[in-house]
């Protein structure tokens, strides 16, 4: 009788220390589009020259300067190919983790974060947009090592758009 109690008392002492403590997944990314929403409109508040428009309801923010937007007509789709060169930033620091300088990258736009994939077709070949991007539309929680970009960084990209493939 007295290994029966042993063995349940040491049971419910390890289902006990079992327990998650541990915050939702729904209830981070929230935490974090609060966070990254309030990084992006006060940056916008500050900066209140440089005339940024939002797409949709995404908190992905684009501007594009008088005479920037390029030409010709596209239609974008995720099989999309386009050539582009970029500066990519941390918006809070304005750290720099990627840039091309004389090669441009082609990339097929359904491959791209998501920023890129709502804020790219803003413009039109030869067209250059900046693009402010929350973490939930880049690489999220997941920090990039190799580019030294930390986890749920709210990114600035200044892209100039090269060439379109359909």
């Amino acid at each position: 009788m007295n290994r029966i109690l042993i063995v349940l008392l040491l049971l419910g002492v390890i289902a006990g220390g079992c327990v998650k403590s541990s915050v939702s997944p729904l209830v981070q990314y929230n935490k974090q589009k609060e966070i990254d929403d309030k990084i992006i409109s006060d940056y916008l508040a500050a900066n209140t020259s440089l005339n940024a428009k939002r797409v949709d309801t995404t908190g992905v923010y684009y501007i594009v300067n008088d005479g920037e937007g390029g030409t010709g007509n596209v239609l974008y789709t995720s099989s999309t190919q386009v050539t582009v060169g970029y500066t990519g930033k941390i918006l809070t620091s304005g750290v720099v983790f990627a840039q091309t300088d004389k090669f441009h990258p082609t990339y097929v736009l359904g491959s791209v974060i998501k920023g890129w994939q709502l804020g790219i077709p803003q413009i039109k070949p030869g067209g250059k947009v900046r693009l402010l991007i929350p973490s939930r539309y880049a690489y999220g929680p997941y920090a990039q090592d190799s580019i030294h970009l930390p986890a749920n960084s709210v990114l600035d990209f200044q892209i100039q758009l090269y060439n379109v493939t359909n």
